[in-house]
């Protein structure tokens, strides 16, 4: 498979949108495993329910239900206040209801409670990423997508070479010279 920096060499020459280091899967380990620990501090039975309430509101966001949705979400946030993912369920179904504000308090709060750490940081820093990007706060949103992408987020990665045209044609450049080192195509 080779080294860490032999995958990121390659990255960079097949993937030349993503920044150069970009390694796709590198750390996630950590992270999952992060996950698992956290839930171990919640009792059982309450969180297969809290999960079970999660799913039933992600099922209704998806069909177009957000009233159903903001619903369990709030019923699995009353069951587990101290657990960070329906804070970041319910902050995208604000966010699809037009409630800015209130999408951002609930990522807040999920950033508060995974101590910016594990899977529910990673998404809360990109959903507030992309926020800061809709409302032309590039400052900020550079900054959540940095930590994401610390977090192990390529989403993340991605939307920081979006907000840095610099970095976007150094890549640009690369992939144009590794085009024309593999030679000519269709015949040009």
């Amino acid at each position: 498979m080779g080294t860490p920096n032999d995958q990121a060499v390659l990255q960079a020459i097949f993937n030349p949108d993503t920044p150069f280091g970009d390694v796709v899967g590198l750390d996630l380990e950590e992270t999952e495993k992060e996950e698992l620990d956290e839930d171990g501090v919640f009792p059982q039975a309450q969180l297969e329910e809290y999960k079970a309430l999660e799913l039933q509101g992600v099922m209704a966001a998806e069909v177009g239900d957000l009233s159903t949705a903001l619903e369990r979400f709030g019923q699995a946030i009353c069951l587990l206040p101290e657990r960070a993912s329906a804070y970041n369920n319910r902050a995208q179904a604000r966010r699809l209801q037009g409630d800015v504000a209130g999408a951002l308090e609930d990522l807040e709060r999920a950033v508060e409670l995974s101590r910016g750490r594990g899977r529910a940081a990673r998404q809360s820093f990109v959903q507030r990423g992309l926020l800061a990007r809709l409302q032309g706060r590039d400052d900020d949103a550079r900054r959540d997508f940095e930590r994401a992408a610390r977090l192990g987020s390529t989403f993340a990665r991605r939307q920081l070479v979006l907000l840095n045209p610099y970095a976007a044609l150094c890549n640009r450049m690369l992939a144009d010279m590794m085009g024309q080192l593999r030679g000519p195509r269709n015949g040009h």
